[in-house]
């Protein structure tokens, strides 16, 4: 048995197939973090994984647990080296996100006098524009997937590098068409394509036939429960 959070967080590493020799960097989350780890440690050994700070790991600890193998240091001017030459790989949330994968994470409402204030832009200009880029977003609403951004943070497909994939708590998402707007590349387990409609507050591109999003292995199962996440953070990450 797999729980939908089994699900999301495979569903997060499949992002970094093929990436090989790149640093992978989750974002936001217990979820994003481990998605990287379990890369890692299954399809892509080539991954390069760091403590979150500024430690290359040359082992794959728990969550919350400190690396015992440490194969180099990153500071912040490396870092930035890493992003601006497209050898980072970052999964990022967003607090809203249109049909062409623009993110905000800034404000909401008018941004002359907005309702709220979010994080800023941060390094999103950056991340979007000069390195591979994906998404988790937790909670999937038309309150997140809007027809417009109030502001842009993060450039979608018509000026980013490379963006991969969203997922979400219901889905995976891509930007695979034509015209470069948000294609349903999958349902998870035990979810709708309706549901998915309804939580999306623009059209999506729906194929003909929408798979199932894959559960774990029995090994990545093992791995998630008894290597990565045996306190099972995931879980509350995931309704």
């Amino acid at each position: 048995m797999f729980s939908r959070a089994d699900v999301c967080v495979v569903a997060c590493a499949e992002a970094f197939r093929g990436d090989g020799e790149i640093l992978a960097a989750g974002i936001g989350g217990a979820v994003t973090v481990l998605a990287a780890r379990l890369a890692r440690l299954t399809f892509e050994p080539e991954l390069i994984t760091h403590d979150g700070v500024c430690l290359l790991t040359g082992d794959v600890p728990p969550l919350g647990r400190t690396p015992e193998v440490i194969e180099g240091w990153l500071p912040f001017r490396d870092h930035l080296w890493l992003v601006l030459n497209g050898r980072r790989h970052v999964m990022l949330g967003a607090s809203q996100i249109d049909r062409f994968g623009n993110t905000n994470i800034s404000c909401i409402g008018d941004w002359a006098q907005p309702k709220s204030q979010l994080l800023g832009v941060r390094g999103a200009p950056g991340n979007t524009r000069c390195n591979p880029t994906s998404y988790w977003i937790p909670r999937h609403t038309p309150r997140v997937f809007v027809e417009k951004v109030d502001m842009v943070s993060g450039v979608g497909t018509a000026d980013a590098y490379d963006l991969r994939r969203v997922v979400t708590n219901l889905a995976v998402l891509d930007f695979a068409t034509p015209t470069g707007t948000m294609r349903l590349a999958s349902v998870h387990p035990g979810v709708t394509v309706d549901e998915v409609i309804a939580a999306t507050g623009f059209a999506l591109e729906i194929p003909a036939e929408v798979p199932e999003t894959r559960g774990p292995t029995e090994d990545e199962a093992r791995i998630l429960r008894e290597v990565l996440d045996p306190d099972g953070l995931r879980d509350k990450e995931v309704a």
